[in-house]
């Protein structure tokens, strides 16, 4: 079997071998592999190509061959950077013994000798350059930036001055390697946000009989086993079993769901209590490898319009740099001059830093755990006016908490508790865990129930016991109602509460519970911190009742809200802001889905965030952190200043440049000089995106993921 161009020879428990078809250095090869937790020891055989592992029984074939495979593609990358370098090190190397030798009182030959070599080795290092330029007039019957490159070092090279042509190459190499280097790290540091994950499953072989498999293997088909506290691998239908899901990551909603035989459950979902086995009728398509591949390449095909305008505005300049050129041959007859309109021209700093600040934006937002999904969500983001917020998930924890007791008369708010506590104690419903909390809080001692007294739960109502010899219920009105429990209307004092729960002993109400689902922590920053970056509309989508979301906004100080809202709601109401201005859309699940796919800028963000909206998002964040909102719309904002810095300074600097040098003022050589340094240092002001901290008189770039 060959993965990864590595064949496994054959395995045993403990034991295996493996070929690997190009030669390794053997003791590089082996020091990897022992790092790899759970190898003993690894020899490698440089002649056979053969690799021999003692590891963990239950060390997988798949994690050993990706670690190989990742030492490969190190290796791969090491060699692809030193030829790179290659250029930098002979032109430099060649300029200064040349430069040296033709000022100095060496023998004509030696000097003739060092032109010649300079001559070749700057032939040499340009000719991909020289290549590309040319062809690309024969095919599309236009220039372009190597056009124009490929023309003044032939100019240089006709004028007998090689050096001028070893510092274009040289200088423009490392500009190159500058930009390139940055597209690698903004790899690097998606791949390290979306790193692999091995994850597994309890498949159900014949006779019942459960084995523990990557996710990778599982089939549609399969029956596959889900224990309390695990997360469901698949989409499918229980044929066995029960339990409580939580599905907040796919619906959004923080109220776990009952679910038996013949109820569908979703990949993502968490089985909080029981256990359940399931007929797999999706299993993931996309492994979180093949994601990282899939928004690498939605990151490189959607390009930014000022990177367009870049492209357009380098592309226009090339027929002006030969214009100026000829014009200056014309006016001069001064061939030198003439070079200097070719030597110096806008296109290599403007695309080249353009291109290293936009990659250098995604690098730095995926180093802390955002990953943007093209360079044109970048440039939309700096230009913001509305950010609409969904509510649960987003605004809020989706973790309940007990907002407010209210006792009726005769009882007090401990006897509320202690009563609601002694029906929910074992259960693992969030309302349960709210008030076993508020209990723990005010140092309750719950009550003890009646021997052999169950816990009847009626799903979506509430659940009651025994206690004493007497009845306790907790759950909705609706509950209380039909089972006869005289009410008060105490749900006047808490309309603007999200859930309210009765609480019932010996069919007299004892009091009422509030339930609030809490504001996340950093929200009213994030907030205010979008508001000082200039967004003044601050929109919240819920599907919640309208007192809910009334109490929410004012408590956020939000422009406007928008309550009872279904998926097609919020998406119409994300299309009607957008008719205004650039609009960001905020959410987490299945249902936030259509909004976030109709918004200029889509963004999930949280741990539960389901894949559905990941894949309608434009950004997803994989953080809890909401001020991670203002800090990429900061970064954003940042972004585009250093774009605007950088086409100021190199028409500044290089117009400068072509003036003086159809001046005379300055030579060929020192026109290329100062044209490349001014390119290399625009590219510098781009990649410091990525090297620079924070600042602390701006936002914060990303503090956290």
């Amino acid at each position: 079997m060959m993965m990864f161009g590595v064949k496994v020879a054959h395995s045993l428990p403990g034991r295996t071998r493996f070929y690997i078809p190009k030669q390794l250095e053997t003791n590089h090869i082996e020091t990897w592999l022992r790092s790899f937790p759970g190898v003993y020891s690894a020899s490698y055989n440089q002649v056979t190509g053969s690799l021999l592992i003692y590891h963990h029984i239950t060390l997988s074939l798949y994690s050993l061959k990706s670690f190989i495979h990742k030492y490969k593609h190190t290796l791969k990358q090491a060699a692809c950077s030193w030829k790179k370098a290659i250029p930098i090190i002979a032109c430099g190397t060649i300029f200064l013994v040349n430069w040296y030798l033709q000022r100095s009182s060496y023998p004509a030959i030696v000097k003739a000798l060092s032109y010649w070599v300079s001559t070749f080795t700057a032939i040499g290092t340009s000719y991909e350059v020289i290549k590309d330029g040319v062809i690309h007039v024969l095919k599309e019957r236009k220039g372009n930036a190597n056009t124009l490159t490929a023309a003044s070092i032939c100019a240089s090279l006709y004028m007998k001055n090689p050096g001028s042509a070893l510092i274009i190459t040289l200088m423009s190499t490392i500009s190159e390697l500058l930009t390139d280097y940055t597209s690698e790290q903004t790899k690097h540091y998606i791949h390290s946000v979306l790193k692999l994950d091995v994850s597994y499953a309890w498949r159900v072989k014949e006779k019942g009989v459960e084995e523990k498999v990557l996710v990778e293997d599982i089939e549609v088909g399969d029956k596959v086993v889900v224990f309390t506290g695990e997360k469901i691998p698949v989409d499918g239908i229980i044929i066995e079993g029960n339990g409580t899901a939580d599905e907040a990551s796919i619906t959004g909603e923080y109220m776990p769901r009952e679910v038996s035989g013949g109820d569908n459950v979703y990949a993502g979902s968490v089985l909080q209590s029981g256990h359940v086995t399931v007929t797999v009728e999706k299993v993931g398509e996309d492994t979180s490898l093949s994601k990282i591949v899939k928004l690498l390449e939605e990151a490189q095909d959607k390009r930014a319009p000022i990177q367009n305008i870049a492209d357009t505005v380098a592309e226009k300049m090339v027929p002006v740099s030969f214009g100026l050129a000829l014009l200056t041959f014309f006016f001069t007859r001064n061939l030198n001059r003439a070079m200097s309109m070719l030597v110096i021209d806008f296109i290599c700093g403007i695309k080249l830093s353009t291109a290293t600040a936009l990659y250098a934006s995604i690098g730095r937002a995926a180093k802390e755990g955002a990953i943007v999904k093209g360079s044109d969500h970048i440039e939309k983001m700096s230009k913001l006016n509305t950010v609409i917020l969904d509510k649960t998930g987003t605004i809020t924890e989706g973790t309940p908490v007990v907002q407010q007791v209210i006792a009726a008369e005769g009882f007090n708010q401990e006897d509320v508790i202690r009563l609601a506590a002694a029906a929910e104690k074992n259960s693992t419903h969030p309302i349960a865990d709210a008030i076993m909390k508020q209990a723990k809080d005010w140092n309750i001692l719950i009550p003890i129930r009646d021997n052999n007294a169950q816990v009847e739960t009626t799903v979506g109502k509430g659940i009651s016991t025994w206690l004493n010899g007497k009845r306790v219920i907790v759950g909705s009105l609706r509950f209380m109602n039909e089972l006869k429990v005289k009410t008060t209307n105490l749900l006047q004092h808490m309309q603007n509460d999200e859930n309210v729960i009765y609480v019932a002993y010996d069919q007299t109400l004892v009091g009422v519970v509030s339930i609030f689902d809490k504001i996340r922590s950093g929200m009213h920053r994030a907030v205010n911190s979008l508001r000082h970056q200039g967004i003044n509309d601050i929109i919240m989508l819920t599907g919640d009742k309208r007192t809910v979301a009334r109490e929410m906004a004012r408590r956020l100080k939000l422009n406007w809200y928008h309550a009872e809202a279904l998926p097609d709601d919020k998406a119409f109401y994300v299309k009607k802001y957008g008719r205004t201005g650039a609009v960001m859309m905020v959410g987490d699940g299945i249902n936030d889905a259509p909004a976030l796919a109709h918004a200029h800028v889509g963004v999930t963000m949280g741990a539960k965030r389901t894949d559905i909206a990941s894949e309608a998002s434009d950004v997803i964040i994989t953080s809890d952190n909401p001020e991670m909102l203002s800090e990429l719309v900061g970064l954003s904002k940042k972004t585009m200043n250093i774009i605007k810095q950088n086409f100021i300074a190199t028409f500044a600097i290089n117009g400068i440049a072509i003036l003086f040098g159809a001046l005379g003022i300055f030579s060929p050589i020192v026109g290329a000089a100062i044209h490349n340094a001014a390119t290399i240092g625009v590219v510098i002001n781009s990649a410091r995106i990525l090297w620079l901290g924070r600042e602390t008189n701006e936002s914060q770039i990303l503090r956290s993921a």
